[in-house]
């Protein structure tokens, strides 16, 4: 976290057809897209997929669900407009990185050659891949999504962490409850449908 790297090297590309290729490797090929995609210091294309990530969920969400978003001064597109900012500039990076510094924490007693926290920004962005879907109103869905992306985190901080699957699912449970059950309504989802 302390250390600036001014050139990365390795990670992602940079474009909007690299996010759809991203996207897609990530869904098809997680152990290998974690093992090549995920590099030291290299945040950005990371940040700018989850950004992505949460403008399409809250979109979806925003056009399908009537009262999703607050009505300020009837102007109804403003305030989708506005609420969508919110979401995908201020919310959605501090989420990301809130969770990536509970995971490091999480990762000290189980993971002794452990990644930096760059690389754990990366595998959390990354892993909500499957949580472009999650703003259709179906909880079953949603439930679905949820828990591909939780399985996707543990996955990853696995590959990246050097660690095994038990261990990584540990120092991952945390995060994924606060980003897939809470940020991207899983636990929301499996209420209703139980209910």
């Amino acid at each position: 976290m302390t250390q600036w790297v001014e050139n990365p090297t390795g990670g992602r590309d940079r474009g909007p057809i690299a996010l759809a290729r991203a996207w897609l490797e990530v869904l098809v090929r997680p152990r290998r897209f974690f093992a090549t995609g995920v590099a030291p210091g290299d945040q950005a294309p990371g940040l700018a997929f989850v950004m992505t990530v949460v403008a399409i969920e809250e979109a979806t969400r925003f056009a399908l669900v009537p009262g999703s978003y607050p009505v300020i001064a009837g102007q109804r597109l403003a305030s989708a407009l506005l609420a969508l900012l919110i979401a995908v500039g201020f919310i959605a990076p501090l989420a990301l990185h809130l969770a990536a510094a509970i995971e490091t924490l999480a990762l000290v007693p189980v993971a002794d050659e452990r990644a930096g926290v760059s690389e754990t920004v990366q595998v959390i962005a990354y892993a909500s891949a499957p949580c472009v879907l999650a703003g259709v109103p179906f909880p079953a869905l949603r439930i679905v999504c949820t828990l591909y992306g939780a399985g996707l985190l543990v996955v990853g901080t696995s590959e990246v962490h050097g660690t095994g699957l038990g261990r990584a699912a540990v120092a991952a449970a945390v995060p994924a409850l606060f980003v897939f059950g809470y940020a991207f309504r899983g636990i929301a989802a499996a209420t209703v449908l139980l209910a």
